[in-house]
């Protein structure tokens, strides 16, 4: 499956704006190109049952759906891989596992872990946070863009073509900068899921994003 990150939506039932996963899916699916679940506090069963309902939604539109930290709840729900973080399983564990066909990212925050991550073992490295964010507990301190320039910049040393995103307080009015700075594509909750129409914002959000793109390749 052909790995696309221009438009990364996150879903988590805790930033779902009293909506269902599934709807959400659904509002956003003509625009977004990868989707991630993230549940902090769901069971193991609920997570599986909501990763299969969303597989439902977005596999007959070749959307692959990542499962955040639970390499186990991929498994189980055979979705398309993992968004694993500093602290979680490792790369090599998770590919172990999942096989060689899986979708693995990584996020990375400094320059020390571009320059460590094994790109060899990985899809994809989320960068970030690049802004403030509500929709995370644990957040730590953004990045900035100049941070994630740094970061993005000492990942391309190595790979000079490999994909990256940016992570955290990405929408609409911001998107256009992080490409700007060398995403392929950015990673986005709030700016869908808490948006009055999901599907406008998603839209919108893709065409800011390509446009972004095209005028850093001219």
């Amino acid at each position: 499956m052909t790995l696309d990150l221009r438009l990364y939506a996150l879903i988590d039932p805790a930033v779902a704006g009293g909506r269902s996963l599934g709807d959400i899916a659904k509002r956003i699916a003509a625009s977004t190109t990868l989707v991630q679940l993230r549940d902090k506090h769901g069971s193991t069963r609920q997570l599986v049952e909501d990763a299969r309902e969303l597989t439902m939604v977005l596999a007959p539109l070749d959307i692959p759906l990542l499962i955040n930290d639970r390499v186990d709840v991929a498994l189980a729900a055979e979705a398309d891989g993992v968004h694993i973080g500093q602290d979680d399983m490792s790369p090599a564990d998770a590919r172990l596992l999942l096989g060689k066909t899986a979708i693995i990212g990584l996020s990375v925050s400094t320059l020390e872990q571009a320059k460590a991550a094994p790109l060899e073992l990985l899809d994809y490295v989320g960068i970030g946070g690049v802004y403030g964010t509500t929709s995370k507990e644990d957040a730590k301190t953004p990045i900035g863009l100049s941070g994630f320039n740094a970061v993005a910049n000492a990942i391309r040393a190595r790979d000079p073509k490999f994909p990256i995103c940016g992570i955290a307080g990405i929408n609409q009015s911001n998107a256009a900068n992080v490409i700007m700075q060398g995403a392929d594509g950015v990673a986005v909750i709030s700016a869908l899921s808490l948006a009055p129409d999901p599907t406008v914002a998603a839209r919108d959000l893709l065409s800011a994003v390509d446009a972004a793109l095209a005028r850093r390749s001219r």
